[in-house]
């Protein structure tokens, strides 16, 4: 482009030369050739105005000045008696673009493409830029894995001085990866090693996850993780020597070679820390993972400096440098390793910016900072921090920087910047339960009510056993120090004629307050009491204790001032999909005398969550539940336990487990209580989705059982079952899907092999 310019400019000025323009006095200045060019927009670009002297410096200023504008391809200057004559030849402009052939990308996003290198509609043509285009098309279409694709532009004169371009198209097929060869392996099997891989040849899921199409990006990542594989299985001298990757004529299928060369596998003799340590050697010792006897592995020793770093970090070394520095003998195959420590200078942070929190208050974000201005720098606040503002579920992305402060060696600044998301919705959902039926509701929420951090919620939802409508306010710092409160009315409607439980109805009404107190980083304590209005209509088929119950055959009315407590301890690293860590919950609800109600029910619950590998989660899950009557009066049957179900002992029916009895020629579940529930499960991802957030397949084996207020615990009661999983976090609501076998079902009870729930339970 420039060249051409400078060329024209070049042949203006000889062109101007050969006038020996002279010097006059412009009276007039008329414009020709122009279609689609104002007057006015060259008369701007000229150096001289009616009334002004015209000479031949002035001219070439002139020309020089109207070719920049890239406007026209040709310019002229004369003069007719004291007349300035500009003869212009515009170039055209771009009528239209079209493509055909298109099939993998519509039409308008290309335009928009083309676009941004300056190919458009209603803009001058410029021919140079559609070498450009083509380019950039096919550059599309190879990062879909089409290498045969081919673009062709053809441009069309139209009247007026325009120009119609339109790109042809053949698209051709994917590129698949017909053959994966490593070459050089000896002490695992090809297959092995491909697993490390995410290209593979076509299979099944390939549709989805595209992963049989050539990257060099993928290929490089996956070059990186076979290396680490060997790496961690001992092999220090481990190399790839080269890749090949060949496409047939056709440009249909691709052949990947890989030449690597294994070395020996090496074992750790020795380890030893070095350098400036600040903090008991001891204590760094246990965070060293890689140990003297073991096999080396590279990934234990990354992660063993990363700790080390840590911990330093944690001491307010934020510069710390921790290098595993490696003496290797080849003869014998061993490696021991010196962790040198550089601990640098103490630094402390100086100020902590927020940015991105556009209607969220900045003391909302302040208070959720463990991490606090003129402190000293601490790795773990500084990270505790952050999960402390995912938890809140306020925002889409939280990104940290810690940035040095110019000028010192001893400041750094804590940078946060947030991306809010939507926290208010009125979502009107449908779930699909097999013990629920169709679930009908409505939820109004806002989590984030005007960027204070409280939360309003209204919900509604309709089931064929439960209808609740409930309305809550929820403050989690109520206090500065973290203390909640919240208040919430309801009312739950409980209609068992569906269930074999014996048949009854029940409305409750409420109204409650509750407190929440942090304890810890990790723990919380809960304490709430709610007044509680329930209404129980009993049928002439209801069981008779249900009658002795309530002295009635209709049924009656009780009114209960109830005391909750709680106290929950929670480690886990995702509250969607746990890979590790703890949560433990009690929990103790009270019926206070003085009222109709006088009982209480406690319950307990551990979920254990172990990474057994990078992929594998394991659960153990064990719950236990109790409840008695204080008082004159018996236990509640309403608030009997029961197990059975999706959420208990799979493959049973929902509170199906359990004493039962025979009544008016039913069969009836009576629940009780004391409730005992146990589950082993194994999550994996759903092969060739290994890195989705929504999938996840399970196997396990569960335990429970429920026993009546005068039985006897026997381990012989509980029911066993065994299955498969599949869990989904559809963007309608979860679905839980399973397939249980009951292992020692009994004649009384009802089991169900599939077993489904999908929707939130508004």
């Amino acid at each position: 482009m420039k060249l051409r310019y400078i060329l024209l400019m070049i042949c203006g000025f000889y062109a101007t030369s050969a006038l020996a323009m002279e010097p006059f006095v412009v009276k007039d200045i008329r414009v020709e050739g122009i279609q689609r060019t104002e007057a006015g927009t060259i008369f701007n670009y000229l150096p001289v105005k009616v009334g002004e002297t015209m000479d031949e410096d002035k001219a070439a200023q002139a020309i020089k000045a109207l070719y920049a504008t890239g406007f026209f391809k040709d310019v002229r200057i004369e003069a007719e008696q004291d007349v300035l004559v500009i003869t212009v030849q515009e170039r055209p402009a771009i009528a239209q673009i079209e493509f055909t052939g298109n099939k993998s990308f519509p039409s308008d996003k290309m335009k928009e493409g083309l676009k941004q290198i300056g190919l458009s509609e209603g803009l001058i043509f410029d021919r140079s830029l559609l070498d450009k285009a083509e380019q950039e098309i096919k550059r599309q279409y190879l990062s879909q894995g089409k290498y045969g694709a081919t673009v062709k532009t053809v441009t069309t004169p139209l009247e007026r001085n325009r120009v119609a371009v339109r790109f042809d198209i053949e698209e051709g097929a994917v590129s698949k990866i017909r053959n994966i060869n490593i070459v050089g392996n000896q002490a695992f099997k090809t297959e092995e090693l491909l697993e490390q891989f995410k290209l593979t040849t076509p299979d099944w899921l390939s549709w989805w996850n595209k992963n049989d199409q050539y990257s060099k990006q993928k290929l490089t990542a996956d070059l990186e993780s076979l290396r680490s594989f060997y790496m961690n299985q001992g092999y220090l001298e481990f190399n790839i020597d080269s890749t090949q990757v060949s496409i047939t004529p056709d440009k249909r299928d691709i052949y990947l070679t890989v030449n690597i060369t294994e070395g020996e596998k090496y074992n750790v003799t020795d380890v030893k820390l070095a350098g400036e340590l600040l903090v008991p050697e001891e204590e760094l010792r246990k965070l060293i993972t890689v140990n003297s006897g073991e096999i080396f592995s590279r990934e234990k020793v990354t992660e063993s400096s990363k700790a080390i770093g840590d911990r330093m970090g944690n001491e307010g070394y934020a510069f710390s440098n921790v290098n595993a520095v490696p003496q290797v003998d080849k003869e014998k195959h061993t490696v021991a390793f010196t962790f040198f420590i550089d601990p640098g200078r103490r630094v402390y942070v100086r100020r902590i910016n927020l940015t991105g929190n556009i209607r969220t208050r900045d003391e909302v974000l302040r208070r959720e900072m463990r991490q606090l201005e003129s402190s000293w720098y601490s790795a773990e606040k500084i990270e505790r921090s952050k999960q402390r503002l995912d938890r809140t579920q306020y925002f889409e992305d939280v990104n940290v920087e810690t940035p040095a402060v110019p000028g010192t060696t001893d400041q750094v600044d804590l940078n946060i910047n947030v991306t809010e998301k939507s926290t208010g919705s009125i979502l009107f959902g449908a779930g699909l339960s097999s013990s629920e039926g169709v679930v009908l509701g409505v939820t109004i929420n806002q989590n984030n009510f005007l960027g204070t951090g409280n939360s309003v919620s209204a919900q509604v939802n309709t089931g064929k056993i439960n209808t609740t409508y409930s309305l809550s306010y929820v403050d989690p710092y109520f206090t500065p120090d973290g203390i909640s409160r919240g208040f919430n009315v309801y009312r739950r409607d409980l209609d068992t004629t569906s269930l074999n439980t014996g048949s009854y109805k029940t409305s409750s009404y409420g109204a409650g307050v509750n407190f929440g107190v942090p304890l810890n980083e990790r723990d919380t304590v809960n304490a709430g009491l709610t007044i509680d209005y329930t209404s129980i209509n009993l049928k002439d088929t209801s069981l008779v204790r249900y009658q002795q119950f309530c002295g009635s055959i209709t049924g009656c009315d009780t009114t209960s001032l109830i005391l909750n407590l709680g106290w929950a301890h929670d480690t886990r690293d995702s509250l969607q999909f746990p890979s590790k860590g703890v949560l433990q919950r009690l929990t103790a609800e009270i019926g206070l005398p003085g009222l109709d109600q006088d009982y209480y029910k406690i319950e307990y619950k551990h979920s254990w969550y172990k990474d057994v590998t990078k992929n594998i989660t394991l659960l153990l899950n064990g719950e236990l539940g109790y409840g008695d009557s204080y008082g004159t009066q018996d236990f509640p049957f309403f608030k009997n336990f029961y197990v059975g179900g999706v959420n208990s002992v799979r493959g049973f029916k929902t509170s199906s487990i359990g004493p039962h009895t025979i009544e008016n020629g039913n069969d009836v579940a009576l629940g009780g209580t004391t409730r005992v529930v146990g589950n082993a499960e194994i999550f994996v991802p759903v092969p060739g989705l290994k890195d989705s957030k929504q999938f996840r397949i399970s196997t396990f084996l569960d335990a429970g059982a429920v026993y009546g207020q005068n039985d006897k615990i026997s381990l012989s009661e509980l029911r066993y079952s065994a299955g498969l999983g599949l869990s989904w976090y559809s963007p309608f609501g979860p679905l839980k899907l399973v397939l249980a076998k009951p292992l020692n079902a009994k004649a009384t009870d009802s089991t169900e092999i599939l077993q489904f729930q999908f929707g939130s339970q508004f």
